[in-house]
């Protein structure tokens, strides 16, 4: 299933290597990606597609929030149906 996650991350170098990295490391694919900075230029917006199942995307959600630079990470359908 495809998901699209948005992300609010420091606005700092190294930031979205680390994202990356730890889907890379759980071996998912990102299928696209958009960075850019928000109306605050300490914080960027990341936005990303993948493909998971709903019990990888939970355990992907739960390991990105622990990310130092993460500071929130929201799966806009998950909200839409709440």
């Amino acid at each position: 299933m495809n998901h699209t996650l948005s992300i609010l991350l420091q606005n700092e170098a190294g930031a979205l290597v680390r994202v990356a990295g730890l889907f890379a490391a759980r071996g998912y694919n990102i299928d696209t990606l958009t960075v850019a900075a928000t109306h605050d230029p300490a914080v960027s917006r990341l936005t990303l597609s993948l493909q998971c199942d709903d019990a990888a995307l939970g355990q992907i959600l739960q390991q990105t929030r622990k990310l130092v630079d993460v500071l929130q990470v929201a799966h806009p359908a998950t909200a839409l149906a709440a």
